[in-house]
């Protein structure tokens, strides 16, 4: 491989798991855990 092709392997892997570590932090910092008004399924909404 050439020294560009290398060049721009490296910078999408560390841009795809870059994003993917930030992701998982975030989540972890702070779970979704709040419902919109409806969101939520109940036992008494399965049809």
């Amino acid at each position: 491989m050439s020294a560009i092709a290398m060049t721009f392997f490296i910078i999408s892997a560390v841009v795809i798991w870059g994003g993917l570590i930030s992701s998982v932090v975030f989540l972890a910092r702070k779970p979704e855990t709040a419902y919109p008004e409806g969101g939520a399924e109940d036992e008494n909404d399965v049809e």
